[in-house]
């Protein structure tokens, strides 16, 4: 394609053209986007600078706006900032900036360009290239362009010097080698004249500090004059900053800054930094007791103002008090909870943490109690966010703060029934695990999973599915502690279930499994009882197996109540176990004077067959399967109720085994359930001679010799049919006159097992006619006065069973210590980076020095009163420091003896022409030096090699502490 003409430059649209054509875009955007980028890629063809200087500004707004590709005009952002004119040279490394990447191949092209524009005499362009250095810089990049930036932080210049301060923050991250170079005269520039570079330097520090805090200890005195000293609210908050996680690493430091920070505020009245110094002493200095009052009467301040802004700072303020001054948030409770009512959402939340944080063992009920009371009124979102606080809260550290789990349950169940309540997968949660973990609150559970599984208006919420589920499984597991198991088959199966998920109408199936297990077994011991008492008029059974002697028992207990229920027409729910009153919750409820009788089992028998029959036809398979395997069990157990029922001499014994089936059922599901620890699966260990690769590429191998099959077969053939397809399609081939019926089954099989093929574009949408549930959107007045908030604390929550705290806290099963989470769940770091490292050494010196010790301020660092002297240890200060426990390494023989030693090892096996090479490289490693020190305009340069010779001290900047 030729290059634009100078025609096509003339009539070429700007910037300013296209923004305009946008804008009158109404329908057809996409399309004029699609059309300026075609113009784009003709036109940042042009050899002409503004063509293509044009072109591109255009596509690097069409990539900020509307994330059109760009990385495809790499080079061209390349070419105009090699331009001379600063207009065009703007534009690359804006392109440039925002389009290159550490993958980008083209970026070691630049390296030259950068270097070129830092030694320009036009600030400007070394401001263009310190800004794309520290969004672009890569090691490579840094590490070439480290000298540059060096030169640069002392320019004279102060725009270009506090840019190129903020630059050595990118250059240490991605080459650490580069604090050998730069980080003296980054010290040095602490005590810098002029504020802006100053300010720059405390931004670095404060940055760096926040990574490893440890590594700038020896920098204290410094960040200690400029708190004092400094006007700037801005700096005085960063140095702050630093000092507040200085101090927790150095306790006599705190001492020392603890007198300033309250002067600043007591005297500041900049609402910022009287925030900064509020958080360095809730932080740091909780110890001082005069400072945290001090703080605590400026968050007050904060608490009471009319700024949304300023009250939501002191909401956070006692957020981070709460965890260790927690007083100070119950001073200024009735501002928290009053906050409650804000019109700010963030208000309301960092209030009602705070009332969080105020709970306890002894008035979690009651706070409870008064949060729930208000969810009633409240919008959605904050309903939940009330719901899952109290959630949150009461799980916290396996329930340590319940001891009346029984009201906690309830109070669970009330939780379903509140408006907009769309926390049911946590709810589900705890129910399950309380189950597991506290055996004296199951009929509690199995009373509250009941009186959620009969509510019809629960069925049609769907955030509440998974709690629905819990319920179900909860009545299954526990049955045996349910007044009336045969009113939680009638929940289980009622036809309102059709509007849940297939996962959970599962669970509902296989608890009626158990449940009918459980009244099934609790007949027969009930018949074996009977038979006791009858034993008078039962044959001799024992020579006869456990199965015919069981039969024998049924048939006696059928004889017994034939006469009395022959001519009853009662109802069912007339044959369902009832409340004896007392609350007794064992088997021994059912074997009082209404108990289950023969008539009463045939109609569960029928009542379950009717309720699943159409199920066993259900395209989800597991819900087939479970409705097949409780039909099975009730066909099986309806037999041979049938026939003892009709007294037949001679029944085989084949026939008979419903009972023991019944027994070893009953058997299977007694077995208890427990919590699995969070840390069972890391316990198991591996088993020998397991080997696990990194990835599969051995499938390669095992499967290359297998064949897809072709276009046509597949497209008939579905995956799912195994077997039995590919059977289909050899048949096929074998019998053309078979392959129309197979298709035709196939098509058949597509129709009605759907769910197993390719989503067709037309869905059935099953119509639901029940009323409907928990109307989400329904809007409610949550704005109530300030004055009805205060006296909610009085009321307290109606639930259907209060707490009561004179009963002992139950036992609470735990696991090991991996069961308690710790409220931080963050793992300190140990190790240091290659930063922190180098950073040590400039500071500390290249020895071994321990994680405690640093130097005096006056042995750190060469500061400008000191010029470019070497730092030198006197003597009588090296005696000081090695009476307090340390000996220097002039007053260590050992030390000294075992370098030497090292040393002349390290020489000896060098060999003759190696010492010539390393004198013939070290000769022109010093006329290089010679030639660089000539022509540098500073006449000292730090050098990599040569680490400052400080000795280690016991002490902590003890000059600065006294």
């Amino acid at each position: 394609m030729a290059s634009p003409s100078l025609m096509d430059h003339l009539f070429q649209r700007t910037l300013d053209d296209v923004i305009k054509g946008l804008r009158h875009q109404q329908t057809l955007e996409s399309a004029f986007i699609a059309k300026v980028v075609e113009d784009v890629r003709r036109e940042i063809k042009s050899t002409e600078l503004p063509t293509k200087s044009i072109a591109l500004q255009k596509l690097t707004y069409l990539n900020s706006i509307h994330f059109v590709d760009m990385t495809w005009a790499a080079f061209h952002a390349i070419e105009c900032i090699s331009s001379p004119n600063f207009a065009h040279k703007k534009i690359g490394y804006l392109a440039i900036s925002q389009s290159f990447h550490e993958s980008t191949p083209v970026i070691l092209l630049i390296t030259n360009q950068l270097r070129k524009d830092l030694k320009s005499s036009n600030e400007f362009e070394v401001s263009l290239a310190l800004e794309c250095l520290s969004t672009i810089g890569t090691v490579d990049l840094c590490r070439d362009l480290t000298p540059e930036v060096f030169t640069l932080m002392s320019s004279s210049k102060v725009f270009v010097g506090k840019k190129a301060v903020g630059v050595v923050l990118r250059v240490f991250g991605k080459y650490p080698d580069a604090v050998r170079v730069c980080f003296k005269r980054l010290v040095e520039s602490l005590e810098s004249s002029d504020p802006q570079i100053v300010s720059a330097v405390v931004g670095v520090f404060c940055e760096l500090a926040s990574k490893d805090p440890k590594s700038y200890l020896p920098l204290a005195p410094e960040f200690y004059k400029i708190l004092v000293d400094s006007r700037n609210n801005w700096v005085v908050i960063k140095v702050l900053k630093i000092f507040s996680r200085l101090a927790p690493l150095e306790p006599r430091l705190a001492k020392r800054i603890v007198e300033p920070i309250c002067d600043h505020l007591r005297r500041s009245g900049a609402k910022s930094l009287m925030l900064e110094c509020i958080m360095t002493v809730l932080n740091s200095l909780t110890e001082y007791e005069s400072a945290v009052k001090l703080a605590a009467s400026k968050i007050h301040e904060f608490l009471v103002d009319d700024d949304l802004n300023l009250k939501y700072l002191g909401l956070h303020a006692l957020s981070i008090a709460a965890t260790k001054q927690l007083w100070v948030v119950l001073e200024n409770k009735e501002v928290v909870i009053k906050s409650l009512s804000d019109i700010d959402p963030n208000v309301k939340i960092a209030s009602l943490r705070l009332v969080m944080a105020m709970v306890s063992e002894s008035n979690v009920a009651e706070i409870c109690r008064v949060l729930i009371n208000y969810a009633l009124k409240s919008d959605p979102m904050f309903c939940n966010e009330i719901l899952g606080s109290i959630l949150s809260t009461c799980c916290r550290n396996v329930y340590e703060m319940i001891v009346d789990f029984e009201w906690y349950v309830s109070l669970l169940g009330e939780m379903a029934r509140v408006p907009h309540c769309q926390r049911g997968g946590e709810i589900e949660n705890q129910l399950i695990d309380i189950g597991m973990r506290v055996k004296d609150v199951r009929p509690e559970l199995v009373r509250v999973g009941r009186d959620l599984l009969i509510d019809p208006a629960l069925l049609g919420n769907p955030y509440l599915h998974r709690m629905l589920c819990a319920a179900a499984w909860i009545c299954g597991e526990y049955v045996e502690f349910s007044k009336n198991p045969i009113e939680l088959i009638e929940s289980l199966i009622q036809p309102r279930s059709v509007l849940l998920p297939s996962p959970i109408r599962a669970v509902y199936l296989q608890s009626v499994f158990k449940v009918l297990v459980y009244c099934l077994h609790s007949y027969l011991i009930q018949s074996q009882n009977v038979t006791c008492d009858l034993s008078l008029k039962v044959p001799d059974v024992s020579s006869i197996g456990v199965e015919t002697s069981v039969s024998a028992s049924l048939k006696a207990t059928v004889d017994c109540e034939q006469d009395n229920l022959r001519n009853s027409n009662q109802s069912y729910e007339d044959l369902s176990i009832l409340d004896d009153g007392e609350g007794d919750s064992s088997v021994s409820a059912l074997l009082g004077e209404k108990s289950l009788t023969h008539e009463s089992v045939i109609n569960l028998l029928n009542l379950i067959e009717s309720a699943l029959g159409p199920l066993s036809g259900s395209f989800d398979v597991e819900i087939k399967e479970r409705a097949r395997n409780v039909l099975g069990f009730v066909d099986l157990t309806k037999q041979e109720l049938g026939d003892l029922h009709i007294r037949k001499p001679n029944v085989n014994r084949k026939e008979l085994t419903a009972s023991a089936i019944v027994e070893l059922v009953h058997e299977a599901f007694s077995k208890e359930l427990g919590p699995i620890s969070v840390s069972s699966q890391e316990r198991v260990p591996v088993p020998v001679g397991l080997i696990l690769n990194e990835n599969l590429a051995e499938l390669d191998e095992i499967c290359g010799d297998v064949q897809l099959p072709s276009t046509s077969s597949s497209s008939l053939v579905s995956p799912y049919l195994g077997e039995t397809a590919g059977f289909s399609t050899l048949q096929s081939k074998q019998d053309p006159e078979l392959s129309n019926e197979a298709a035709s089954l196939l098509a058949e099989h597509r129709k009605r097992h759907g769910l197993y093929y390719l989503s067709s574009e037309k869905k059935e949408v099953q119509t639901c006619d029940y009323p409907p549930a928990n109307d989400l959107n329904s809007s409610t007045n949550a704005n109530d006065d300030t004055q009805d908030l205060v006296k909610l604390t009085d009321q307290s929550f109606v639930l259907k069973r209060k707490p009561n705290h004179a009963k002992p806290r139950p036992v609470v099963v735990k696991l090991d210590e991996g069961d308690v989470v710790p409220l931080s769940g963050k793992k300190v770091e140990s190790e240091d980076d290659f930063l922190s490292g180098a950073v040590r050494e400039i500071l500390l010196g290249s020895e071994a020095i321990p994680a405690t010790s640093t130097i005096k301020p006056s042995d750190k660092l060469p500061s400008r009163k000191k010029g470019k002297e070497k730092v030198n240890v006197n003597l009588h200060e090296s005696k000081e420091n090695s009476a307090e426990g340390e000996k220097p390494d002039d007053e260590n023989p050992s030390l000294k003896r075992r370098n030497h030693r090292s040393h002349g090892k390290e020489r000896s096996r060098k060999s003759s022409g190696k010492k010539n090479a390393d004198e013939k490289q070290g000769n022109e490693d010093k006329e290089k030096k010679k030639s660089r020190h000539h022509h540098s305009r500073h006449k000292a340069q730090p050098r990599a090699d040569m680490p400052l010779n400080v000795d280690a001290q016991t002490g902590i900047i003890p000059d600065f502490l006294l």
